[in-house]
């Protein structure tokens, strides 16, 4: 957990004042205190700016980047390797491009050198970022003393500061006809959000920020992003392993990458978690299925990503690896729960669980081997996953073997001796033909056979640790395979010592089986409900960015002595719309029309109005009304959906809603109450199949362009 720094360290430009020549006694003090002057006020708003970035982290939930944590440190330097990237690779687009034009042989002869200097840089930096991907024990639980298998956690992807304010403020005034200056609260607040989501808390409330500002983006992307023009806003979003940034102007670019960074973090927490109790290892069963099912969010919902990381091969393999390292947590817990009591059927089980989990390595490292994941992985990832494959695969060897050392040939049960039967396979002329010991001689034959093949994979996962530069400096990892071979080498020693030559004939195989079931967890969006920041703009189903309508128009009617109707009639809420206007009424001629939204009466903003409190306003104004209307320009809000049930009472056609009329007046009064459409819950991200709202609202997933 970050914790809050109050105080504010000196800033990078605090300028010391030092005067080398003695001025004369009242200019002197004058032009010193001047100097000391603005360096105090530098000092102060760069103080200021600094509270204030951390008053916003607070409120919305964000870290301190200045807090000096392993985990920051390594963040900071990856963003850092980031931009130097970025930096390099401009410099070689601008380079290729002159060497392109250019017909000067020398000058050719200047870039090319220039080129290679630069691909040298970038080589370098990637190298660095590479190793910084490896780090991964500065992800893992520090204050285990006991050594555990290293997880492999993801870091965060960078982003860069969008300034919002103008294109909205811009759109808001073109779009929707409103002063844009009313919603910099609003905008300023959706900033904050998302500047305080770039560094996120390693816990839950760091998840939910990321959710919270997902959420909020379903809104602005329907408020500020036309599909048919830009704005000017781009998303830059750096690739999380190899730094190369990407820039879309789609949301869906945005959301995906804030997907991802919840996936990441999920990792993070997976791999923190103390896995010597039941209690962590279930919470890291649980963080790393979330990130599963938050990759396999992205893979299903966004396509043609710009970046390596969103690829659909790269999310196939993080799904596949974040089961993985769930399944191998359940083992632990396994053996856990089991180490007071280590009867064979429970050495058995073991077992078969360790050869499952050696078997889902064994599929993540043919997927990650496939290109284009092979060459943008770390070496690390590939070789970590190699050493856990046979690291389990020797668990499995030995868990069958200490099953079979546990009791006597006499002892076990027709349970056991079909489960022997089943969880061992034997093919091939140099293995040995039992699987199912009849006699002292063959449990023995066989439980050394199973413990020698289990020191050969020993030595197997400890040399490819050795061989890989990265793995090869993780203590903790290497404490962990030294611990097992002892143990297994201890089992071996108590079988006996005398020789055989059919100790050399390789055991059965272990068949991989499990008992645990997993399945995927999907973000869970409607937890984290966020209210609409621009909700005064309207219902976002009508008064979108997709949506046209006309300019507001003021229309002001006044009844004469004869007490004549102003004839027309309303229906539906939120907004409230006009279903009909007699003709030649106050209405008709003061330029009302059927299918006009009623945005406002008289001073009061009424867009989010139902129709009794539309009704209730209409009344209460008498003989004079005032109201602003504005026309939907690309749409007949008029025409319900066809239902197939005559009966349907929500169908109210124009001439049956008396609303205010300027004929003879209703029996309940000059106005009454139509068709109120049911709502839904707020549910932004249901898929489809589910009911939806009569103004066909989408909640299409949106396909990145």
């Amino acid at each position: 957990m970050l914790k809050w720094v109050h105080h504010s360290p000196l800033p990078k430009n605090h300028v010391t004042v030092v005067t080398t020549t003695q001025p004369s006694a009242k200019k002197g003090d004058k032009e010193v205190n001047a100097q000391q002057n603005v360096t105090q006020k530098t000092t102060h708003d760069q103080n200021q700016s600094d509270m204030l970035d951390v008053c916003t982290r607070k409120r919305f939930g964000g870290s301190d980047p200045r807090v000096a944590t392993c985990r920051g440190k390594l963040q900071n330097r990856r963003s850092k390797l980031n931009q130097e990237i970025n930096k390099e690779l401009r410099l070689r687009a601008g380079a290729e491009n002159l060497f392109k034009a250019t017909t000067n042989r020398k000058l050719k002869e200047t870039v090319a050198l220039e080129l290679s200097f630069v691909n040298s840089n970038l080589q370098l930096l990637k190298e660095q970022l590479a190793e910084l991907n490896s780090s991964v024990e500065l992800y893992q639980n520090a204050d285990s003393e006991e050594p555990v298998m290293p997880m492999i956690p993801l870091g965060l992807k960078e982003t860069k500061d969008i300034d919002f304010r103008e294109p909205f403020k811009d759109f808001i005034l073109e779009h929707y006809s409103e002063d844009g200056s009313h919603y910099e609260e609003a905008i300023a607040d959706l900033m904050d959000t998302r500047q305080a989501m770039r560094t996120p808390t390693r816990d839950t409330p760091g998840i939910a920020l990321l959710l919270r500002y997902y959420n909020q983006l379903y809104f602005i992307e329907r408020r500020f992003f036309p599909p048919d023009r830009s704005l000017g806003i781009y998303f830059e979003w750096f690739d999380s392993l190899t730094g190369v940034p990407s820039c879309q102007r789609t949301v869906a670019f945005e959301k995906a990458s804030v997907l991802f960074n919840a996936g990441a973090l999920y990792t993070q927490l997976g791999a923190r978690q103390d896995r010597r109790t039941a209690r962590g290892l279930d919470q890291a069963v649980d963080s790393f299925l979330r990130a599963a099912g938050t990759f396999r969010y992205i893979h299903e919902n966004f396509t043609n990503a710009p970046s390596m990381d969103l690829g659909p091969e790269m999310l196939e393999m993080l799904v596949q690896l974040m089961l993985a390292q769930a399944r191998e947590c359940l083992f632990e817990k396994l053996e856990l729960q089991s180490r007071d009591s280590r009867d064979i059927d429970i050495s058995l089980d073991l077992a078969q669980e360790a050869a499952q989990v050696a078997a889902v390595y064994a599929d993540v490292h043919s997927l990650i081997s496939r290109e284009p994941v092979r060459d943008y992985v770390p070496e690390s990832w590939v070789s970590l996953i190699l050493v856990k494959r046979e690291h389990h695969l020797a668990m499995a060897h030995k868990h069958c073997a200490v099953g079979l050392l546990e009791r006597p040939v006499s002892e076990m049960r027709v349970e056991t001796r079909l489960v022997l039967e089943h969880i061992q396979e034997s093919d091939g002329k140099t293995q040995i033909d039992t699987t199912v010991p009849k006699d002292e001689q063959e449990r023995k034959l066989l439980s050394r056979a199973h413990l020698r093949e289990a020191q050969i994979l020993h030595e197997e996962s400890q040399r490819l640790q050795r061989m890989c530069r990265e793995l090869k400096g993780k203590q903790a990892l290497a404490r962990v395979l030294k611990r097992a071979q002892d143990a297994t080498f201890e089992e071996y020693n108590r079988v006996g010592d005398e020789d055989d030559f059919r100790e050399l004939l390789d055991p059965p195989h272990i068949l991989a089986s499990t008992k645990f079931q997993l399945s995927l967890t999907h973000p869970d969006f409607g937890q984290h409900g966020v209210d609409d920041l621009f909700r005064s703009l309207g219902p976002v189903a009508i008064f979108s960015a997709k949506r046209h309508w006309t300019a507001p128009r003021l229309v002001q009617l006044q009844r004469g002595p004869g007490g004549e109707g102003f004839g027309f009639s309303v229906r539906g809420d939120a907004p409230v719309i006009v279903a009909a206007v007699d003709h030649n009424s106050l209405a008709d001629l003061g330029g009302m029309k059927e299918g006009d939204f009623i945005v406002s009466i008289g001073d009061k903003d009424v867009k989010w109005a139902s129709h009794d409190q539309v009704v209730r306003l209409i009344k209460q104004c008498g003989d004079s009304i005032s109201l602003k209307l504005v026309t939907p320009m690309d749409r007949n809000y008029l025409k319900k959906p066809v239902k197939s049930n005559r009966h349907d009472k929500g169908s109210v056609s124009a001439s049956s809603s008396s609303g205010v009329s300027s004929g003879q007046p209703s029996p309940a009064g000059s106005v009454t109450t139509a068709h109120v459409a049911r709502r839904l819950p707020w549910n932004p991200f249901k898929k489809s199949g589910s009911q939806r709202d009569s103004r066909d609202l989408t909640f299409d997933n949106v396909i990145l362009r």
